[in-house]
């Protein structure tokens, strides 16, 4: 029985980290062009967020700020979003 709770709170917070990831790139998205993120955007920078910042989530501004001082690092699709948004 306790395995089981364990596994179910190991998805729950799964679930809540790629909720969060989802929400600060629709809120930096929105910050930045006004408009949700897009879905290409999305998948540009979460892989970026979980091995970047995932220390970071949930707070979006730090999440921002990580990948903003790990520029260097980003994929160059994550780059590419942070161009296009003049970040």
């Amino acid at each position: 029985m306790k395995a089981r709770f364990l596994r179910l709170a190991g998805v729950r917070s799964r679930a809540r980290r790629a909720s969060t990831v989802g929400l600060f790139l629709t809120l930096f998205a929105s910050a930045a062009h006004a408009q949700q993120g897009t879905p290409e955007q999305r998948r540009a920078c979460t892989p970026d967020v979980y091995r970047l910042c995932a220390g970071e989530i949930p707070n979006v501004r730090a999440i921002t700020a990580c990948l903003r001082r790990n520029r260097s690092s980003l994929s160059e699709a994550c780059r590419n979003v942070f161009d296009q948004a003049g970040g």
